[in-house]
């Protein structure tokens, strides 16, 4: 697929004053200021993330409320339940606080819903059993802002909410004691960007605060919001900077047992990046909502040390990765085929599939799977308990939240947020929603908005990448959304006759220009090798580490390569 090549923008006076403050290559400065870092000040929080930076929780509208009704619970002797979303970023919110309570207070447990019978967020079932089992006060994480009517009939059985979320509010916020999320229109919380776990640590961070509790109870947890934040994709900036920061550096010394344990089986043998954590950990503990039920994931992430059968849970997790490993291939390829063998679906600016027997658990990364390869807004939608379910990704820049909003009367319910969501129909409803979705990307999506991007942070030479250079980059992490790691260009450079396809994909580089030789590989690249081969050719890349046989040589991870302009 075609790719459009973009080099950022950047202030070269606001650099040029930043290397006189920094004192370092020029290079940085500009990386620096494209995300934002314009003092010494600035930079050195970049550098040096502190927790001592975190916002004060009590700034969070809603905060006050929520740690006094937890309080009177916990002195009144009440049952709280701890109610939390099956994905990665809801699992480690539910892990999260409910195990800060309960090393303190026994009347408290946990629940979360199944994906299959209940769906997502608060559920009719989850009040019920709230319910007939006692407990007076529900904590929802990472769901609820959108459960109006839930909150209602948990009122009515005299259980009350207390909602922590990150997704986007709709028209009324729910009337629950107290609703925390900053995406509210009324809430001034500095930093809008929050995992939902994210939220249930302010949360804990606000109630050792009026408790008087050592605030490094609630560090004991950074590193189950580090998962979640690179899990759930939200932009490593700002507070998710810090928490992800120093969330990395606990799950590389000393993980909550369940974390650890997973380690162990996936044979992680080096320090863990944030890539690691969402290709490595999020699968695993995503996979038993897909599969099965995500209270197997709860139950292994709360795990003590005493607990002997962590393993044993680590290893289920484990094996449903697999089991789900092998349901996305099967299943993006029958979609896949779906595509191809109709020209009206190739030439829409939409992909919208369905088919009732698709596994509902894994019909997301299906999702991302055909944006990949049609690279445009995609939903694809099964059936389950006689109602259409579906989830959707978006591409750059378009709004897809906004998009199925405009199709909100064909719906039963929907949520999420700019580039992903999910949403439930009616199945008489479908083939109405598929034609309204095409008409409202239609009328939205530009040209350059279906072409993938590569955004280029700056030009380098090949005589410029170095150890300290990339010793510096590496101190820029950890990378994910409005912090990706960069990626430079160099143009016009030649292959040393050496760069050759490997596995039929794949190239292996050997470039060189002006006396300078580089070596990288190229996955996926293949079928550009005749530009290789020919006149000399511009690169877009990133450096990397590689390590072999005890060996540690700088390589480039190219991203796409173009013939250079005459």
């Amino acid at each position: 697929m075609q790719k459009r090549w973009v080099v950022k923008s950047f202030n070269e006076e606001k650099a040029n004053k930043l290397r006189e403050a920094l004192r370092v290559h020029p290079i940085l400065c500009r990386l620096l200021i494209e995300r934002g870092i314009e003092t010494y000040e600035q930079a050195k929080s970049f550098f040096r993330s502190s927790l001592d930076e975190l916002h004060d929780p009590f700034l969070m509208k809603g905060m006050d409320k929520a740690v006094n009704r937890i309080t009177n619970a916990i002195a009144d002797n009440e049952k709280i339940l701890i109610y939390g979303d099956y994905d990665v970023d809801g699992t480690t919110a539910i892990a999260t606080v409910y195990s800060f309570f309960k090393d303190f207070y026994p009347n408290i447990d946990y629940y979360v819903p199944n994906r299959y019978t209940e769906g997502y967020g608060i559920s009719t079932k989850g009040v019920d059993y709230a319910a007939e089992n006692n407990f007076s006060l529900i904590i929802a994480l990472d769901c609820g802002i959108k459960s109006n009517d839930k909150v209602d009939y948990a009122k009515e059985k005299n259980v009350d909410f207390i909602i922590c979320d990150h997704h986007n509010p709709g028209n009324e916020i729910p009337d629950a004691v107290a609703v925390l999320d900053p995406k509210r229109k009324d809430c001034k919380y500095p930093f809008k960007e929050l995992s939902g776990c994210g939220i249930g640590f302010k949360l804990i961070q606000a109630f050792s605060i009026q408790n008087g509790i050592p605030i490094e109870k609630c560090y004991r947890y950074l590193d189950l919001v580090c998962v979640s934040i690179g899990a759930d994709i939200v932009p490593i900036v700002g507070e998710n900077r810090i928490l992800a920061f120093h969330g990395l550096k606990k799950v590389n010394t000393n993980p909550v047992t369940g974390l650890k344990k997973l380690m162990e089986i996936s044979k992680v043998q080096r320090e863990l990046d944030i890539t690691d954590v969402v290709f490595i950990l999020g699968p695993r503990i995503n996979a038993a909502g897909r599969i099965d039920d995500a209270k197997h994931a709860v139950k292994l992430l709360v795990a003590e040390d005493i607990d002997y059968g962590a393993e044993a849970d680590a290893h289920q997790l484990n094996k449903y990765n697999t089991e789900r490993r092998d349901l996305d291939k099967s299943i993006t390829a029958q979609a896949l085929d779906m595509i191809a063998g109709n020209e009206k679906l190739i030439n829409k600016k939409s992909t919208v599939l369905f088919y009732p027997e698709w596994h509902k658990g894994v019909i997301g990364i299906v999702a991302s799977r055909l944006t990949e390869t049609y690279y445009r807004p995609t939903i694809v939608l099964t059936q389950s308990e006689g109602k259409v379910t579906g989830s959707a990704r978006s591409v750059k820049n378009f709004d897809l939240y906004e998009a199925i909003y405009e199709c909100r009367d064909l719906l039963i319910q929907f949520g999420g947020h700019k580039f992903a969501a999910g949403l439930t129909l009616l199945p008489e409803n479908v083939e109405a929603f598929v034609t309204k979705f095409e008409e409202v990307v239609t009328g939205r999506i530009t040209k350059e908005q279906m072409v993938p991007e590569i955004e280029i942070d700056a030009e380098l030479e090949l005589s410029e990448i170095t150890p300290k250079l990339y010793d510096i980059i590496c101190q820029m992490a950890p990378f994910g959304p409005e912090n990706m790691k960069p990626v430079f260009i160099t143009r016009g450079v030649e292959d040393t006759s050496w760069s050759k396809i490997v596995k039929d994909e794949h190239i292996k580089f050997s470039i060189k220009k002006d006396g300078c030789r580089c070596n990288g590989i190229g996955f996926g690249l293949a079928k550009k090798i005749e530009l290789v081969k020919g006149e000399a050719f511009d690169i877009a890349y990133q450096i990397e580490m590689n390590e072999w046989n005890g060996e540690k040589k700088l390589e480039l991870m190219v991203k796409d390569i173009r013939a250079t302009a005459p």
